[in-house]
């Protein structure tokens, strides 16, 4: 049976992030995508120029029309910019519990500009997180939501681990920010547990528009076809290495260019 794949997040018009991203991704793994969009965001690979939301009723109106009448076999969530938006998508996914959620806690974009609210961090990490299966930060991404400095080494990254699983949900922490020869991250399942190391080798290139977007939408659309998620991450950081190890084929604008999602294809 082919997985139906819902995202929920952001705009992206040049197509290397957001929604984009994650439709292109649910495809080029073999599920079926569908999205609600919870923001209008004028960006292209060298910045975010201005971000309309969309009204949390309408977000809640869009993500009941899916649940409604099609079968949601996992779910991914990405930007959700206001508090208004987080509480009501908190309250859909509480009401109709799909089998698996992953939720990439978009923040900050590529290029430095701020896509989450300050004061929605608190009802990312005290509503939002108790609901979903995993959180895949990056390193900024992971200080936000604990309000602490920035990790700098893997002994850094294991302590603020430790602290992110408390949260509740199994944690992916990404050291794509650190240097390096390769690009750690610790995939914890609970607060008791050995943290699983994965690492892939650090790609040249300056096309890594909509990595975060990409790695979360692939492991939501590879988990109902994995047998757990140490395996779906697993899989899904060679997809995108593989998408990585090919951006420079394309000619996508003057900044941060996208991964190259359907590199295995075309």
């Amino acid at each position: 049976m082919i997985a139906n794949l819902l995202t929920i997040a952001g705009t992206d018009p040049t197509g290397g992030a957001g929604i984009q991203a994650d439709l292109k991704t649910f495809s080029a793994l073999g599920t079926y995508g569908m999205s609600v969009v919870t923001g209008l965001v004028a960006q292209n690979t060298r910045g975010v120029r201005e971000i309309h939301p969309v009204p949390a009723a309408f977000v809640a109106a869009q993500l009941d029309a899916v649940f409604d009448d099609v079968r949601v076999d996992a779910v991914k969530i990405g930007m959700l910019g206001t508090p208004d938006v987080t509480r009501a998508v908190a309250g859909v996914l509480a009401a109709r519990r799909p089998p698996y959620v992953v939720l990439d806690p978009v923040m900050v974009a590529k290029s430095g500009d701020r896509l989450l609210a300050a004061d929605a961090v608190r009802e990312l990490r005290e509503v939002l997180l108790p609901l979903v299966d995993l959180v895949t930060p990056n390193l900024p991404e992971a200080a936000d939501l604990l309000g602490v400095p920035e990790a700098v080494d893997e002994d850094g990254m294991r302590e603020q681990l430790a602290d992110l699983v408390r949260l509740g949900p199994a944690v992916l922490l990404k050291g794509g920010h650190l240097t390096g020869p390769e690009c750690p991250d610790l995939l914890a399942m609970d607060a008791t547990g050995e943290p699983v190391r994965l690492t892939a080798p650090r790609i040249p290139t300056r096309n890594t528009h909509g990595t975060g977007c990409t790695l979360s939408s692939a492991i939501a659309a590879l988990r109902p076809q994995r047998s757990g998620w140490p395996d779906a991450v697993a899989d899904a950081k060679r997809y995108l290495s593989g998408a990585l190890a090919a951006a420079d084929r394309l000619n996508v604008g003057s900044g941060h260019g996208p991964v190259h999602h359907f590199s295995d294809w075309w």
